[in-house]
């Protein structure tokens, strides 16, 4: 059978990486084989992509062009390393997917919506999350997290070095993505503690993806094709 494919989206400094080596763990522990990744990355060739995405060299090139490196990275990224982990029946989980794409180029670069509609449905086509978990905290709090990580202001990539009223536009993108899309889109409130942010994640994986309740062995075979 086919695994599951798990995205986390939110601004920045909202915790998804940490959620994300969270959630691996107790799947993990669960028998699941679970594959983590990112975006842009993921793959060789994307990762050399994201190199120039997060440089800022992309952005003389205007939200378009910012919006097919992502394709591109994203497509080779598919190509190598999500579907593979599907097929063999793994749970993916990936640190932002195409709605980073509409909420950074789309929603605030004001590229056209049917230019990322046409570009989702060559590239990502079929593999669509069954989950998108939203972490959503309030800008002020990601960027100080993100500051915070980086040991200060130096070393901010391309998108965390715009203003803050960049970033409370896009945490308003996310939300309205989860709100038109709310059969594959979850809310989680990112601003309180890890602990209670992997709590509620773990509760809505459970619900949503497990049946709500842990898988028995028959369970995590089947998923697995054995």
């Amino acid at each position: 059978m086919r695994g599951r494919f798990i995205t986390f989206e939110g601004g920045e400094g909202v915790g998804k990486s940490t959620q994300v080596e969270r959630l691996k763990r107790r799947l993990e522990a669960e028998g699941f084989e679970v594959v983590a990744t990112r975006e842009p990355g993921g793959s060789p060739k994307a990762e050399r992509i994201r190199e120039v995405l997060l440089s800022g060299d992309a952005k003389r090139f205007g939200p378009l062009g910012e919006a097919i490196l992502f394709f591109a990275a994203r497509a080779d990224h598919l190509d190598q390393r999500i579907r593979p982990a599907l097929e063999r029946g793994a749970f993916v989980l990936c640190d932002r997917f195409a709605d980073s794409t509409r909420a950074y180029q789309g929603a605030l670069g004001a590229l056209d919506p049917a230019v990322l509609t046409s570009l989702e449905r060559v590239v990502v086509a079929e593999t669509r999350p069954d989950l998108t978990l939203v972490l959503d905290a309030p800008a002020s709090l990601g960027l100080a997290r993100a500051a915070a990580r980086r040991g200060g202001d130096d070393g901010a990539d391309r998108f965390e070095a715009e203003g803050r009223g960049f970033h409370e536009r896009l945490r308003q993108a996310f939300l309205d993505i989860a709100e038109q899309e709310r059969d594959r889109c979850v809310v989680v409130d990112a601003s309180t503690n890890p602990d209670v942010v992997e709590a509620a994640i773990w509760g809505i994986v459970e619900s949503r993806l497990l049946g709500g309740r842990r898988p028995a062995t028959a369970s995590r075979r089947a998923l697995h094709g054995v």
